[in-house]
């Protein structure tokens, strides 16, 4: 398929309104905010966290820091590396979005099993396999988008689309 085109049909069938609106409400009702996402995720997470601290005045964390990564990773292993971020960095009423394009990604799992155990709200976006892990077995997330995709690419891009609408 042409990729141009993937990307046109995957958001004319994106039907993100139910869950945009959940996540509209969430993201009106907390001031603080981390990001977490691997690879292209990460980026997505990086470019709207600027966003949000410029033309909302949200308080943004994401892990991006090399050292503080490799720290994590070395001292927590990389599957606990982003949960020992948000166990360090999330306050009262911080809401937290996990990002994970396959949904199958160990330390995106573990972030939501912790945010699960700590009561610290959350929301998922995730794309590839409808049921993927991560949408499987989050019980308590806010909001639970899927991009139906199997191209990092367009779930990226969609991504990035989901979490712009509110700024």
């Amino acid at each position: 398929m042409n990729p141009f085109k993937e990307y046109v049909e995957t958001l004319q069938t994106a039907h993100m309104e139910d869950e945009f609106a959940k996540f509209q409400e969430e993201f009106h009702k907390h001031q603080r905010i981390i990001i977490i996402g691997n690879g292209g995720s990460n980026a997505v997470a990086s470019h709207i966290s600027q966003d949000y601290m410029k033309f909302d005045g949200k308080k943004v964390s994401i892990l991006s820091d090399p050292s503080m990564i490799t720290m994590l990773s070395n001292d927590f292993g990389y599957g606990r590396a982003y949960e020992k971020f948000i166990e360090y960095y999330a306050e009262p009423e911080t809401l937290v979005i996990l990002i994970s394009s396959s949904g199958e990604s160990e330390n995106i799992l573990n972030c939501m099993y912790h945010c699960d155990r700590e009561s610290i709200d959350y929301g998922i976006l995730t794309g590839f396999h409808p049921f993927n892990t991560l949408r499987n077995r989050s019980k308590k997330s806010k909001w639970n988008y899927h991009v139906n995709s199997n191209s990092y690419g367009v779930v990226e891009c969609v991504h990035q689309i989901f979490l712009h609408g509110v700024v």
